[in-house]
């Protein structure tokens, strides 16, 4: 997926940069990276519904250092200004993220009151996820998941045709 991503955008003009987060990481450096960056493409596998440990150590390390500088000022409540609210404090302002999401379950578990998720769209079910940008003032996009990836009748092909065409969305016709 990452390297279909930076094939699009860099034919497209996007200038990229990549982190490995299994991989050594330095702090200061991923901060400059978020401080760069326009858009954020934000891709891992959903392990038991939520982030993987290493993304949540990484997100926890990285934002919280990014405080007064490229995450976020304050919570945004203000003793002096009570119409300010909780969760405008970020300084992500202007930038906008797209979750690109790897699952074993099947795509029929969402939107379906009857399913695992109890009726939740994905991206109501990746709500932590989106509500970290959010709280650092980023923007979505729209989110793309593959499904079902230990099938053996998964076709990479067509979904990764599909991820294009959700790439072409929002980084393309959406500018």
């Amino acid at each position: 997926m990452i390297d279909t991503a930076s094939e699009f955008l860099s034919k497209n003009g996007f200038n990229v940069k990549h982190s490995v987060i299994e991989s050594a990481y330095d702090i200061k450096n991923e901060l400059e990276k978020l401080a760069w960056a326009d858009y954020i493409l934000f891709q891992y596998p959903v392990y038991w519904m939520g982030v993987p440990w290493i993304t949540k150590k990484y997100i926890d390390e990285v934002f919280s250092a990014g405080i007064n500088t490229v995450t976020y000022v304050s919570d945004g409540r203000s003793r002096e200004d009570a119409s300010k609210k909780y969760g405008s404090g970020g300084l992500m302002q202007g930038k906008k993220y797209m979750l690109s999401l790897t699952y074993n379950c099947p795509n029929t578990e969402f939107d379906n009151k009857n399913g695992f998720f109890d009726g939740l769209t994905l991206d109501e079910a990746n709500v932590a996820t989106h509500k970290l940008f959010q709280f650092c003032g980023a923007e979505p996009l729209e989110t793309y998941a593959i499904h079902d990836v230990f099938k053996s009748d998964l076709d990479m092909d067509a979904e990764l045709t599909r991820f294009r065409d959700t790439l072409e969305r929002n980084f393309i016709t959406s500018k």
